[in-house]
């Protein structure tokens, strides 16, 4: 009996420290830019701890960066078993080609594999890009002959699906991107744990709307449990870019606005430390240094801001 009782223990340990070990995601950046770095644009590959269930949220760049990932040993095979097996799912924010042109690009090499986003953005892809004269039409509806690799989930707003061929679920959020541009947040699940990535997106008090205050009321219950482990936001120009010339992006200044905003409702304690990637920084001059260095001095808050490089994995946990 104290035998039998001992492995049962044992096993109970086991089980729960499988637990703990998977709260979490690795994240492996295959771009990082906004703007007209054409060979690192936006596109990172996630997955749950322990899983090579890979999704790609946006699509900008793919094979350089995966071919980064692979020099630098995030990844332990090679790059077309990375595209082919790794990746299982494109999750597409807004279809501007800054954040759609590496899985067009890498397409006719690519396996069967779905394509997430709102009704716009599918019906622009199969419009204008999927169409038999920008690109043969991969996707499962459109131009003739449709070649099926790509098969099109329609995200509806606030609804929660389940991402096929993974250990995942998500939840897509509004977002607006300089008017009338629509872009989306992507909140994803594993057992309890949340991510959420945002695309492009200005600030509500520029654009006009509300999104990004009706996706903190949906972040903050997240942040205030610990389940949020980490937050994708952009930030592309430096504060001294004009509020009329932001055309749907953050700044600084705005980023730590609605970090605030967010605080408001999960509380500051809660904020302190809270895992917060800084995206699509667009290269202009010396813009990247400008940015990082008003994010520091505007982070009261005490957020763990990190700064993504191509290729270079990391955990959110």
């Amino acid at each position: 009996m104290i035998r039998s009782g001992a492995v049962i223990l044992w096993l109970f340990v086991l089980s729960v420290s499988a637990s703990f070990a998977q709260n979490g995601f690795k994240v492996v950046p295959l771009g990082v830019k906004g703007g007209v770095e054409d060979g690192n644009l936006s596109a990172y590959m996630l997955a749950p701890l322990q899983s090579d269930g890979y999704v790609c949220l946006d699509a900008g760049t793919i094979h350089a960066g995966i071919q980064k990932a692979v020099f630098s040993g995030a990844f332990k095979v090679s790059a077309e078993e990375v595209l082919k097996k790794y990746i299982r799912a494109y999750f597409i924010s807004h279809p501007h080609l800054d954040h759609i042109s590496g899985m067009i690009i890498n397409s006719v090499e690519d396996t069967a594999k779905n394509i997430y986003g709102f009704p716009d953005c599918i019906r622009t892809i199969n419009d204008h890009y999927f169409n038999w004269k920008s690109w043969p039409n991969m996707g499962n509806e459109g131009n003739s002959p449709a070649l099926k690799k790509y098969t099109y989930k329609i995200l509806e707003p606030g609804i929660e699906t389940k991402v096929e061929q993974t250990q995942m679920t998500v939840k897509a959020l509004k977002l607006s991107h300089s008017k009338p541009g629509e872009s989306a947040a992507f909140l994803l699940e594993n057992t309890g744990n949340y991510v959420l990535y945002f695309g492009d997106t200005g600030p509500d008090e520029i654009e006009k709307t509300d999104y990004l205050q009706q996706i903190w009321k949906v972040a903050a219950p997240l942040i205030r449990s610990g389940k949020l482990k980490g937050i994708f936001l952009e930030v592309s120009y430096a504060n001294e870019q004009p509020d009329e010339k932001l055309f749907g992006h953050l700044t600084p200044r705005w980023f730590m606005k609605e970090m605030n905003k967010l605080a408001e409702l999960a509380g500051k304690d809660k904020m302190h430390k809270l895992n917060v990637v800084v995206t699509h920084i667009k290269p202009t001059g010396n813009s990247e240094e400008q940015i990082k260095k008003q994010l520091a001095s505007e982070n009261k808050l005490g957020l763990n801001l990190i700064f993504p490089e191509q290729g270079v994995g990391f955990e959110i946990k």
